[in-house]
């Protein structure tokens, strides 16, 4: 007997479940195959040394300053830059973060005023077009707090933009702890904040760690707000208060304005695909050896 309409519609549900997720990771397949062909023999020797191979021309673009408006030369003070706005941009946006989340779920109630506005004001921001940011932090950071262009604008600005993707998530994984587990930890005699520290945080760890990975992916991709706060400047940073470019602008950079540019921007991108992967796989490795530490204590107790 030939299959009936609804063994058909079955099928193609079926069908279309599976294709969706290959679409995706054919299309990130693409996107790094495209780099790591483009990008991995991208970098130019020095003129002295010709016949360096592929390792010595990595080593030496990871570690020397651009030349030739970055034709040649490498990364080294875009590098250092990007590392200390992103450090800048996590040290400010994960107490916050997380300290807004815990109020939301586990001091406001849902039915709160002032826990809906908040709410409101995250769903908009998180809509705000990274220029936008960029000239607000300009205004605030730049000029009215007197940072100037620097990598501490630059990062506080990102900690703007990150702080409703960290918030959101941390909120969901506080929430999905389950109730029994906290009225378990009261009858035991554990007050709100060894509660919240002991059983809440630990459970909700690894979606913090989501919105973590969400807001590095976020900040080291970053272009137009850091245009405006950070700077452009391709020189190596001595402190927080000196201007600094990030990695995504010195690709925008090479790209858009530099003739000749364009193997230097595909090896630079194709570092900051490697660093963002390697960032999200040691925060989920930490996640994994830290955790039972953290939760549990080494007779098995609750630490």
């Amino acid at each position: 007997m030939p299959p009936s309409p609804h063994a058909w519609r079955d099928r193609g549900a079926a069908l279309a479940a599976w294709a969706s997720p290959l679409l995706v990771v054919a299309m990130i397949g693409w996107l790094l195959l495209d780099l790591l062909l483009r990008g991995i023999s991208a970098p130019q020797p020095d003129p002295s040394v010709a016949d360096a191979s592929l390792l010595e021309r990595w080593a030496e673009f990871l570690t020397s300053a651009p030349q030739q408006a970055g034709r040649s030369g490498g990364i080294l003070p875009m590098l250092v830059s990007t590392m200390l706005i992103l450090a800048v941009c996590l040290a400010a946006a994960l107490p916050i973060g997380v300290g807004t989340a815990l109020l939301l779920s586990e001091v406001a109630s849902a039915e709160n005023r002032f826990a809906r506005t908040v709410r409101s004001s995250l769903d908009v921001l998180a809509s705000v077009p990274s220029i936008v940011f960029g000239l607000f932090g300009n205004a605030l950071f730049c000029r009215w707090m007197g940072l100037r262009f620097s990598i501490l604008s630059g990062g506080l600005t990102l900690a703007c933009m990150v702080l409703p993707l960290l918030i959101r998530a941390a909120e969901e994984g506080f929430r999905a702890v389950s109730l029994g587990q906290r009225q378990a930890a009261f009858a035991l005699g554990f007050s709100r904040t060894s509660t919240i520290f002991r059983i809440i945080l630990p459970q909700a760890a690894p979606a913090i760690i989501v919105g973590l990975i969400l807001a590095v992916g976020r900040a080291l991709a970053e272009t137009a707000a850091l245009i405006f706060t950070s700077g452009y400047v391709d020189r190596m940073p001595g402190s927080l208060l000196d201007s600094g470019r990030s990695l995504s602008i010195h690709i925008y950079d090479l790209a858009m304005n530099v003739i000749g540019g364009t193997p230097h921007a595909y090896a630079t991108a194709l570092l900051l695909i490697v660093l963002l992967v390697g960032i999200n796989a040691a925060a989920r490795s930490a996640t994994r050896h830290f955790l039972p530490r953290f939760t549990m204590s080494s007779d098995g107790e609750l630490a």
